[in-house]
């Protein structure tokens, strides 16, 4: 029922740049917020970048600030990650996720993910 079609991954040299997307379905998307995690291999699953239901206001990890913008359209039910001034550390697979609390219970849901490899 709840679909995520992610695409825009890649391979691209350190300082290039990439956009991804996730268009969702399945869900009431303009009432969650929508965010990107990223897992390395033998590394835990990690925080990118947060944005509010509205597109509001965002928040991202120390590490992304300056080079990574989130973003949303709701009218295409898609969240957006630009990612700029790659590194080699960037290479992850990134995952979309959208998170909703109904009631005090939250609803979380995960996107199978994109994989991103920054190297020359």
């Amino acid at each position: 029922q709840v679909q995520f079609v992610e695409s825009g991954g890649g391979l691209v040299q350190p300082g290039g740049s990439l956009r991804l997307s996730c268009v969702a379905s399945g869900f009431p998307f303009s009432t969650y917020a929508m965010s990107w995690y990223r897992q390395a291999p033998g590394k835990e699953r990690e925080l990118v970048a947060a944005i509010t239901n509205t597109g509001g206001s965002a928040n991202y990890a120390d590490s992304m600030k300056g080079r990574f913008t989130i973003s949303r359209d709701n009218a295409k039910n898609t969240v957006y990650l630009q990612m700029n001034s790659l590194k080699p550390e960037d290479t992850a697979v990134y995952y979309c996720n959208a998170r909703a609390t109904i009631w005090g219970t939250v609803r979380e849901y995960w996107g199978q993910g994109t994989q991103v490899t920054v190297s020359s």
